[in-house]
């Protein structure tokens, strides 16, 4: 096959050859932006009188027609033409004759790819954004909904201390928050154009970045060319945000899986959320949950992909760089669709209150109500763990819990045990009584809510 810009070659590669080094088979998701900023530049060429304003107009008509083309999906890609860029140049003198190959005047592929990337996660970073937003309403809603259902806190996944379901909800909620806000931060770095920094050293023509960069909304341009064409910092910074994010919502992933089960049967998710089995028709698997759980693993390895092509790269571009696509891409549809699996998850689920109410009943998780209570009344902390850590071992001899013990036995333990100590054993009151600040008791939870809901 013939090289693209092949004029300095005496030989031609082999098929197999052209299509491993081709990227147009993924590269083509950045035709929209591709176009966009060729519109933008050749525009730039006529205002400025690089090319005559005549032939400016016309190739960003036609450009225009590639456009309609590219969103009605009417546009057929070619291997032989390497990449995205290479493919709508062809295309374009097809289209309007060979007045087409003086659009790449005063740039270069270097340049022009990374305007399309810049331009592609300005786009696509909003989207997660939004969904993140949404995600959160959902996480808000099931919230409200739940201040006052008493659900057993966990550590080492063993029952630690009773807690509103709604604080363990908004601990989600406040987990993606930070996600958000590093999303919106890290656009300050996406929203600037590496266009007109062209191979890597700027260009001879009397060229407008800043006019290209106002034309295609880039609140900025690259100081230094050579930075420009070979600055991968913002797709790493994407992929780290979506490790992140996706990293939390495989917690909660991995917490619903639990709680569907019968050993923990706390929820119930929506049948459009699960599945069934083969062979066992009883089965209802939290398999969306499992599945994003698992696509925590690909985004992470895009992260770390990313950061090994650019390791041991000198400046500036070199052919590596077309390895930081796929795995932009592949983050941005796994981040989109995790999301909105996730949101309608979250909206759609049953939470079982009696079922969660009950299990924080049958546990030793208000042992911690009653040592407090024992140091409230001037023992010292650590005396008082030891006595409640051998009634509970009583309690365990005996197969029952504390709230199960006579007051005589307690007394026994201790005299300064008195017969309020029934209510402060109660679930529901150690809950309602833990008020500081950030604290899961339903008068704390509530302003928690109010909070979020303004930053929603």
């Amino acid at each position: 096959m013939k090289k693209a810009w092949g004029g300095r070659f005496s030989k031609s590669s082999e098929q197999w050859i052209e299509e491993f080094g081709a990227s147009i088979s993924f590269d083509q998701e950045l035709v929209l932006e591709d176009i966009e900023g060729s519109i933008a530049h050749v525009k730039m060429l006529g205002k400025s009188n690089i090319i005559p304003l005549d032939e400016s107009e016309q190739i960003a008509a036609g450009l225009h027609k590639l456009k309609q083309k590219a969103e009605a999906g009417e546009l057929q890609y070619s291997i032989s033409e390497e990449d995205i860029h290479l493919n709508l140049e062809k295309m374009l003198i097809n289209e309007i004759g060979p007045v087409g190959g003086k659009l790449h005047t005063g740039r270069s592929r270097n340049d022009q790819v990374a305007t399309d990337m810049h331009l592609y996660l300005k786009k696509q970073v909003l989207v997660i954004m939004e969904h993140i937003k949404e995600l959160q309403s959902a996480l808000l809603n099931q919230a409200e909904k739940n201040v006052e259902t008493v659900f057993p806190g966990y550590t080492h996944l063993q029952r630690a201390q009773p807690v509103s379901f709604a604080h363990h909800m908004l601990a989600y909620f406040w987990m993606l928050e930070r996600d958000y806000g590093r999303f919106e931060d890290s656009m300050k770095r996406i929203d600037i154009s590496p266009l007109g920094a062209s191979a890597l050293a700027g260009t001879t023509f009397p060229i407008d970045r800043f006019y290209t960069a106002e034309q295609l909304g880039f609140s900025s341009v690259y100081e230094n060319s050579m930075d420009a064409v070979s600055d991968r910092d913002f797709v790493v910074e994407f992929l780290s945000n979506s490790a992140l994010t996706i990293t939390h919502l495989s917690r909660l992933a991995e917490e619903i899986i639990l709680w569907t089960s019968k050993e923990f049967s706390f929820i119930e998710l929506d049948d459009a959320y699960a599945t069934g089995s083969s062979i066992m028709p009883q089965k209802k698997n939290p398999d969306m949950a499992e599945l994003i759980r698992g696509k925590s693993g690909r985004v992470i390895g895009n992260l770390v992909g990313m950061l090994t092509v650019l390791k041991g790269l000198p400046l500036t571009y070199n052919k590596d760089m077309q390895e930081d696509k796929e795995g932009m891409f592949d983050t941005v549809h796994t981040m989109i669709g995790s999301l909105k699996i996730f949101t309608g998850m979250i909206k759609t689920m049953t939470v079982k209150n009696k079922e969660m109410e009950s299990a924080v009943n049958q546990d030793f998780s208000n042992a911690t109500e009653l040592a407090d209570y024992l140091a409230a009344k001037g023992i010292p902390f650590r005396e008082a763990h030891e006595i409640v850590g051998k009634l509970v071992l009583t309690c365990i001899q005996q197969n029952c819990y504390l709230l199960d013990l006579p007051l005589d036995q307690l007394q026994e333990a201790c005299s300064k045990i008195e017969e309020d100590v029934f209510v402060i054993l109660s679930p529901r009151e150690a809950v309602k009584r833990r008020n500081s600040y950030g604290g899961t008791g339903f008068d704390q939870v509530k302003i928690q809510l109010e909070k979020a809901k303004q930053l929603i």
